[in-house]
């Protein structure tokens, strides 16, 4: 198990990552979310030892995670961290660049190896090619192959598929995650695509001006939101008082809304007046006005603007 514990750390005098802790479970997959700026890099960092804690401490099995205080080369054998700009060897195949930690002791095995990591990431048509020739996505996937190569207890992922094309993103997650899990290693990601995280993502962890807002099981994170700044790292979401609802006389108690959550309903609560639609695919997301306020919600059709209409809460829509 991986212990987090009470940590704090600023680069300089100001604190940037204040008193967090959680604990992560042998593959256990834990997506870290937050706007930019909330220290989900910085912690990812942590977590492998890259840099020294002002305050608290990080255990793996019970041993201490140390910082470059204590090491010549910064960073622990059992774990590998995946950062943003790849460190890839831009003059070597792809190829080369996965089997560089392993060993060329038995040449067969790992060719077979090398081959077996490129077909995860879908890049073995590319093996022979030298990487600065790649694009983007396929560096990123071919540095995802390589800290899979020595099979590390524990993952720390910064933004894995920030350049890989949605088409072949999806297919990718589900393979990669699969097989970390069918591995047994414990993945920790940072992300800023939360709503992607919740496919993969065990339990989800909220970062505020690098404070801990929440840790809890991906699917209670998005629909009981502790507030509305976690509910709009999901998309857009609505803040609605409830006496609106009928639901309270209190004025001031209010509800997070996600969109899909509302329907044009005969005689509903809200009433609203269409300012514009948005094609989504296989719905509109629709801003209207209740008075004042601006209010999003779904529909399966186009409504012109101008039009009244009102809303009622999806009870099916709550999980």
């Amino acid at each position: 198990m991986l212990s987090v514990n009470n940590i704090s750390f600023g680069y300089t005098d100001k604190t940037i990552i204040h008193n967090i802790s959680f604990k992560a479970k042998t593959a256990q997959n834990i997506a870290v979310i937050g706007e930019s700026g909330c220290g989900k890099s910085t912690l990812l960092k942590l977590i492998y030892g890259l840099y020294d804690l002002n305050n608290g401490d990080i255990q793996y099995k019970g041993e201490p995670v140390t910082g470059p205080k204590h090491n010549l080369i910064p960073g622990m054998p059992y774990m590998k961290y995946l950062a943003q700009d790849f460190d890839l060897m831009p003059f070597t195949t792809a190829a080369e660049n996965v089997g560089s930690f392993l060993s060329n002791v038995y040449k067969d095995e790992k060719d077979r190896r090398i081959l077996e990591l490129l077909q995860i990431v879908e890049m073995e048509d590319f093996a022979n090619t030298k990487v600065q020739y790649l694009s983007g996505g396929q560096q990123q996937r071919v540095a995802l192959a390589k800290v899979l190569a020595l099979e590390p207890e524990v993952l720390l992922l910064d933004e894995p598929f920030s350049h890989i094309d949605n088409f072949r993103k999806n297919a990718l997650r589900r393979n990669l995650f699969a097989y970390l899990k069918n591995k047994g290693i414990t993945v920790i990601v940072a992300t800023h695509d939360s709503t992607d995280a919740l496919s993969f993502a065990d339990e989800t962890i909220v970062l505020k001006d690098g404070k801990l807002l929440d840790k809890a099981p991906s699917k209670d994170i998005y629909y009981n939101p502790g507030n509305k700044y976690t509910a709009s790292l999901f998309g857009e979401v609505n803040e609605i008082k409830l006496e609106l609802l009928t639901l309270t006389q209190n004025p001031e108690q209010t509800v997070l809304i996600y969109p899909h959550q509302l329907i044009v309903a005969d005689n509903g609560p809200l009433k609203v007046v269409v300012k514009q639609c948005y094609f989504k695919g296989t719905r509109y997301l629709i801003k209207a006005a209740l008075n004042k306020q601006v209010i999003f919600f779904e529909h399966y059709k186009e409504i012109p603007k101008e039009t009244e209409v009102t809303l009622a809460v999806d009870r099916n829509a709550f999980g």
